[in-house]
């Protein structure tokens, strides 16, 4: 299963609910829906900045991951940035790796 890291900002409406309801319920919610595609929540932070929400979550796939994505802007209460996270152990072998490339102009 791959981790991912997936950033949320809140649109007006999505704020407007947070405020009504808390934060503690959209917890749950992202939880039951990654559970409901065979995935897990590991943890969802509240931030202030540039993101208001912080998740990093255990998603069976990328159409799944991406799913999720999809699903969670068209709903317009948040917008969402999902990031496929890489252990140390598979930059190891990324590092490993021979590719053919050719830059621009060369």
């Amino acid at each position: 299963m791959a981790k991912y890291l997936i950033k949320a900002n809140y649109t007006l409406t999505g704020t407007k609910g947070l405020v009504k309801k808390g934060g503690s319920i959209r917890r749950t919610a992202i939880e039951q829906m990654l559970t409901g595609l065979g995935g897990k929540l590991e943890s969802f932070y509240y931030a202030f900045g540039d993101t208001d929400v912080f998740i990093v979550a255990d998603i069976p796939d990328a159409a799944s991951a991406a799913a999720v994505s999809l699903t969670v802007n068209a709903a317009g209460g948040a917008q969402v940035t999902t990031i496929p996270l890489m252990t140390p152990e598979e930059m190891d072998a990324a590092c490993k790796k021979s590719v053919r490339y050719r830059p621009p102009g060369a």
